[in-house]
């Protein structure tokens, strides 16, 4: 089986996983390390912000992945050298995943207890850093995903949105490397849509996928039905991501109800493509899919097959409820909780760098062994999860 078509197949088998590494996420080793990582673990795609640098370190850390394969397999991992998709996301307006926090600490009252630091899932706000040599917010580390606002007890803290300028597009999207495209779109914004399709457009042939993200919203399936009927026909495989909650995996299982309840509703709405979750997944959203009958069975269509119509994603769903009627879900992304589940690795890493003044500014995570299988072991924990339980069905 060629590279290209691994990715593809676990579409079809409904087992896709795709590491997203924040549309805003710029922290270069960062990106280099999780592509890295996740790719060992048998992830299918990555996400990356459109942004050339972060486009090259995700490559690096791909064709390092690949001469790694026989000592992965080796070490009991499944990975095989094959590569996994490489996706740049855009948008088409104002969108909280293409946001970053901004602050004057200088402007921060001494006596602040500084609950912005604290809460920070991407490690981005720090004071007197002697790594960053820095106060304030991280650029390239900060993802948007708002946390700190709210809890800043001065309201110090504001953010600055970008939107993807159409005539930029271009050269990303034929950018070496770049195997799909993902747009953040939102009810009401077809025209904007159209402006960046047409934009796209000339060069879609290339791609192998092409994702729609979009959160719910009124009227949410008439409007993706429309953009279908924009984009449609598609050489590519067409996958419509269902952003539950934004940006919140690492908070707490639950979180991962709300992505799960909006998958059920676009499937429902039987649009052609693939339908894959986001938003709000962590390392129980499988087994609440398991739970609803949702993940495709090995061998089968989907589903557990029969009627449940009624039936609604909640706290108390089990797998004894009655089975859903819905077409499975082909896969799952995960951002922050994916990110995050990691974070004790690479801040390890770059501890190292500060405290070994010998050593070179930015150690790659593969030029430690330790902690490179140990990234690999924790991203292979959640990427088995769908990866490997139509295996374990068909063996009961």
């Amino acid at each position: 089986m060629t590279d290209l078509l691994v990715p593809l197949q676990s579409l079809k088998q409904g087992n896709w996983f795709k590491l997203i590494c924040g549309a805003s996420f710029q922290h270069l080793p960062a990106v280099r390390n999780l592509t890295l990582a996740y790719t060992l673990a048998g992830a299918d795609c990555i996400d990356v912000a459109a942004d050339p640098a972060v486009i090259a370190a995700a490559q690096s850390g791909l064709q390092v992945a690949k001469t790694l394969a026989k000592d992965a397999q080796k070490r009991g991992f499944d990975y095989k050298g094959n590569l996994p998709f490489l996706m740049v996301s855009l948008n088409d307006g104002e969108d909280p995943h293409f946001r970053k926090a901004e602050f004057n600490p200088n402007e921060c009252p001494k006596d602040c207890p500084r609950p912005c630091e604290r809460i920070c899932p991407a490690q981005a706000i720090v004071f007197d850093s002697i790594k960053e040599d820095f106060s304030g917010v991280v650029s390239e580390k900060c993802y948007g995903c708002g946390r700190c606002l709210p809890i800043c007890p001065y309201d110090k803290i504001y953010t600055a949105s970008y939107v993807t300028t159409p005539g930029a597009i271009a050269p990303l999207v034929m950018s070496t490397g770049v195997d799909a495209v993902e747009i953040h779109t939102q009810v009401g914004r077809l025209a904007e849509f159209e402006r960046l399709w047409q934009a796209i457009s000339p060069w879609a042939d290339r791609l192998k996928v092409l994702a729609i993200s979009c959160p719910d919203g009124d009227g949410m399936t008439d409007y993706l039905r429309t953009v279908y009927e924009l984009i449609a026909p598609l050489k590519s495989a067409l996958i419509w991501q269902t952003d539950g909650r934004s940006m919140s995996g690492d908070i707490g299982d639950g979180t991962t109800i709300a992505a799960v309840k909006l998958g059920q509703k676009v499937l429902a709405a039987k649009l052609p493509g693939y339908v894959q979750l986001a938003g709000g997944t962590n390392s129980y959203t499988v087994a609440k899919l398991k739970a609803m009958g949702l993940l495709k069975r090995a061998g089968g269509a989907g589903g557990d097959g029969g009627a449940g119509e009624d039936r609604e994603v909640n706290s108390s769903s089990s797998p004894s409820s009655s089975p859903s009627s819905f077409p499975p879900i082909a896969g799952v992304a995960y951002g922050s909780y994916a990110r995050v589940l990691l974070s004790p690795i690479l801040e390890k890493l770059e501890n190292k760098e500060v405290s070994n003044a010998n050593m070179k500014a930015t150690i790659r995570l593969e030029e430690d062994e330790v902690l490179l299988w140990q990234a690999v072991e924790l991203a292979h924990s959640l990427v088995s999860q769908i990866k490997s339980w139509q295996r374990r069905e068909s063996e009961h």
